[in-house]
């Protein structure tokens, strides 16, 4: 197989958008299409399979009509993943305050990242795969923050098509003269079903996750319970009439691949192909995974984080929540990858 890398424009885009975008493609008729205005995000990844061409990623109708950033294809939630009580956190003897964009004004979410545009820093094919890389750098990018958070922060991805296997690379990198705190998730909203009119009768769902953070107002309170049977998703259930909204984590230690991956989630979403598995394979580092049924019931959402929902708060509170630091000059690297079949 022969892979290459196109940049075309999305023709419904209005006039004075930023709607380039980056294709990769495979010579078997996989893509990727990846939108670097809008937050680097994968918007689309297309796999053949039996005849079919399976259309992996939702993408709403309108996405480069509005814009919006967190409700189409995989949004890159960096330098924190999901919420932060009130937009206000401490770090370091200080206090932040950051935009309130999201439950109507009662919270921060979903970070900075996924909001800006990225750079794009190279493109290429190899003999076995395509690939992109973007930058986004805090206080380059988007000068306001650099008031929101301790420090100056650079999130470098790469992503990799290797026809059915899709992998993200990122490298977080702490250039200011201050600690980086930080989180990062990823917000894959998985097409249910794969091919065909939308309707997740008879596609299935499995995270083999045996506790969950208990959530007022989608805020956790700090206790984590035993899943019980409405969140318990270690065996394949059914994703028609469930309605899931949960942040899971006491995952196995199970032993990684040769990549250093386990798999943390899978989601069958070709009823009647028990071949048509998608699976999402990440490092250790990600010990949270967020199930998340969008109201249009058009995708379901398997997010690998690397902390908890409102980690800045929690951890300051003295439980712990995964949330990281990085010192100055300081780099940390990451892999996710979604492979099907």
């Amino acid at each position: 197989m022969n892979f290459s890398v196109e940049q075309v424009r999305a023709p419904e885009a209005p006039p004075g958008t930023d709607a380039s975008l980056v294709v990769l493609k495979g010579s078997d008729g996989s893509s990727a299409s990846i939108w670097p205005a809008l937050g680097f995000n994968c918007h689309d990844w297309t796999v053949p399979h039996n005849r079919q061409r399976l259309k992996l990623l939702h993408a709403e109708a309108d996405l480069f009509q509005t814009g919006k950033a967190t409700r189409s294809g995989n949004p890159v939630l960096f330098p924190f993943p999901n919420r932060i009580r009130a937009g206000h956190f401490h770090h370091a003897g200080r206090s932040y305050s950051l935009p309130l964009t999201g439950d109507n004004g009662a919270t921060s979410i979903h970070g900075f990242a996924c909001r800006h545009a990225w750079r794009v820093i190279s493109a290429g094919a190899e003999a076995d795969h395509a690939h992109v890389t973007g930058e986004f750098q805090a206080h380059r990018d988007a000068p306001e923050t650099a008031q929101q958070w301790p420090a100056d922060h650079t999130i470098r991805l790469t992503i990799r098509l290797f026809g059915k296997r899709l992998r993200f690379e990122a490298e977080v990198h702490n250039p200011d003269s201050r600690t980086l705190p930080f989180g990062l998730g990823y917000h894959p909203y998985f097409a249910t079903p794969f091919a065909g009119p939308k309707s997740q009768q008879g596609c299935r769902a499995r995270v083999p996750a045996s506790e969950y953070w208990e959530l007022e107002k989608c805020l956790p309170t700090g206790k984590r319970i035993p899943v019980d049977p409405s969140r318990d998703l270690n065996n394949w259930v059914e994703l028609e009439g469930r309605q899931l909204d949960d942040v899971l984590t006491g995952l196995p230690d199970l032993p990684p691949d040769a990549d250093g991956l386990v798999e943390i989630g899978a989601l069958a979403g070709l009823p009647g192909d028990p071949g048509a598995v998608l699976r999402v394979r990440c490092d250790k580092a990600y010990s949270h995974v967020v199930v998340f049924t969008p109201g249009n019931r058009e995708s379901f959402c398997i997010e690998p984080y690397t902390c908890l929902t409102d980690a800045a708060n929690l951890e300051h509170n003295g439980v712990p929540s995964g949330w990281m630091e990085l010192r100055p000059g300081a780099s940390w690297t990451s892999i996710m990858e979604w492979t099907i079949g």
